[in-house]
């Protein structure tokens, strides 16, 4: 798969289904730059079992507002449009492959 541009109108139908790795991100910000390459490098590996989407929180104000995003890179994912993790800053590969493979099957607690 690749990695999906969500904005403010497109939001809500880019997490309503399946499992989605949602990155607040912006262009000037150092960080973000840095786990890109991660990103797609996940995407590579487990763009079949999850969904990987960008919001420019400076394009999209209302969307980083509604979720609390203080902070990029803010990582959330999302599994049937319900939030089910927050990771704030530049995370290793595996680190993300391990938050995916866990959040693979929907827990009896949810």
């Amino acid at each position: 798969m690749a990695i999906v541009k969500s904005t403010d109108a497109t939001f809500q139908d880019t997490i309503s289904e399946g499992l989605v790795l949602v990155d607040f991100w912006a262009p000037w910000c150092g960080p973000c730059k840095m786990i890109a390459p991660i990103l797609e490098e996940l995407d590579g590996k487990l763009g079949g079992s999850v969904t990987i989407a960008k919001v420019n929180v400076d394009e999209n104000p209302e969307t980083a507002d509604q979720y609390d995003i203080m902070s990029i890179p803010t990582l959330k994912l999302f599994r049937d449009g319900v939030d089910v993790s927050t990771l704030i800053g530049v995370r290793p590969l595996s680190e993300l492959e391990a938050l995916v493979r866990d959040n693979l099957q929907p827990s009896g607690n949810n």
